[in-house]
């Protein structure tokens, strides 16, 4: 049986960005509803980090003493392992304020926690098993949303406005005519864990090598590992044989041999479908994408989530007062991109610099840095002047423009849920 029901706003996906954005709308007064497809959070995520700061964005929140007793691994440096030795490049403990680390959670906890916090306020609703299914016109304007239900039920969600939370590849942009601007990119990302024993590599690190590189991500027990391949080369590497990818690891990083038989078979390999795009234009009448929804990230730097957090801040101090008063225009929901763009724009031409210097040529074999006696120049430099490392290490994990809680939506641990 099909249903019409209204709200003030419909939020489609319950990711990091749309969890935070209704979060502060709710707080902010404003009716909110958030549309997940899926049943729970259990699935498995790679972007598990949470940056100094959406720390800092949590504690103002009034959820850090609830995030810290979550299990979650501090991480202050990151490095990457040369032909003439190990490397740091970034060290978070020259970062301003009280987060001078990145947390590595898992990404189910960290939604749970502010699911928890959105049912504290009588303005949240989060309807999981829900999916989007199109948009809601009246008079050239989305007016709401449709959906489904896994039980086999749907009907319409009217509402003032529908935020676009649904991912890089949204559906909801589709539907409303928005298209990206696609970057190229150079890789692939294959996602796969390992165990980790004590007194092993702490932090993140990587290796280059035969036109691979792997990264290591510190998760306490076990090394969340992200091995990079050329665009488009999954199912011919595929083809080749599990084996031929052990050897491959085993290769950039001989201390591992020990325990890569856990990679049991190509089902233990997830591939990321790497892309870096952005839209020209966030908004249509009534809908604003954010997030990945608005512009995918490359994996570099795991900077994505921090992104998309910040543009759910940034949309909900700019539109909490139109949305009270029932009256959001496109000239509101610009403001929201022309805030966030400098950040984005920035730090994807950042990483776009990185696909064209650094990856490109390391995957085809051509990198000036594998193979050298010496690392290269730039980063020599932040071996003999290691207070630059707070560069890297702010561009990282605080970034540009960082977005901080609005006063309405702020709270002190005891007035969370009470």
């Amino acid at each position: 049986m099909s249903t019409t029901e209204r709200t003030r706003v419909c939020v489609v996906g319950g990711g990091p960005a749309g969890m935070v954005l209704a979060l502060l709308l709710a707080r902010g007064g404003v009716d909110v509803v958030v549309l997940e497809k899926h049943g729970d959070f259990l699935r498995d995520f790679r972007g598990d980090t949470v940056h100094a700061s959406t720390l800092t964005l949590l504690d103002e929140l009034g959820l850090g003493p609830e995030f810290a007793r979550m299990p979650h691994r501090l991480v202050e440096q990151a490095g990457v392992i040369l032909d003439s030795g190990p490397v740091q490049l970034a060290d978070l403990r020259r970062l301003p304020g009280p987060h001078r680390h990145m947390a590595f959670v898992p990404q189910w906890d960290f939604l749970d926690l502010l699911a928890r916090a959105g049912a504290a306020e009588p303005h949240f609703a989060l309807r999981m098993n829900t999916e989007a299914t199109g948009l809601v016109w009246e008079h050239g304007r989305v007016a709401g949303v449709r959906y489904r239900t896994a039980d086999g039920g749907g009907g319409e969600l009217r509402t003032d406005l529908v935020v676009a939370c649904d991912g890089r590849r949204s559906a909801l942009r589709a539907a409303a005519g928005l298209r990206a601007r696609e970057f190229g990119v150079p890789m692939d990302v294959w996602w796969f864990r390992l165990p980790r024993h004590e007194g092993e590599l702490t932090g993140v690190g990587g290796r280059f090598g035969g036109g691979c590189f792997l990264a290591l991500i510190d998760r306490g027990d076990y090394f969340q590992c992200a091995f990079l391949i050329r665009k488009g080369s999954d199912a011919v590497l595929r083809a080749e044989g599990i084996e031929a990818f052990r050897r491959r690891v085993v290769d950039l990083i001989p201390w591992l041999a020990d325990r890569i038989d856990h990679v049991r078979s190509w089902d233990d390999v997830k591939l990321l479908d790497v892309r870096l795009d952005r839209l020209p234009r966030w908004h249509t009448d009534g809908l604003l994408c954010v997030g990945d929804a608005a512009h995918a990230m490359s994996p570099i730097g795991g900077v994505g989530i921090n992104l998309a957090v910040q543009d759910a801040v940034a949309a909900a101090r700019f539109l909490v007062g139109p949305l009270r008063q029932g009256r959001v225009s496109r000239r509101d929901l610009a403001r929201v991109r022309l805030r966030r763009w400098l950040p984005t724009a920035v730090t994807q031409g950042i990483q776009r610099l990185i696909h064209r210097n650094v990856l490109t040529r390391a995957l085809t074999g051509r990198s000036s840095v594998v193979g050298r006696t010496r690392p290269p120049r730039a980063v020599r430099a932040l071996q003999r002047f290691p207070w630059l490392q707070a560069v890297p290490a702010y561009l990282v994990a605080i970034g540009l423009m960082p977005e901080h809680a609005p006063d309405f939506a702020r709270r002190t641990p005891s007035r969370v849920g009470g």
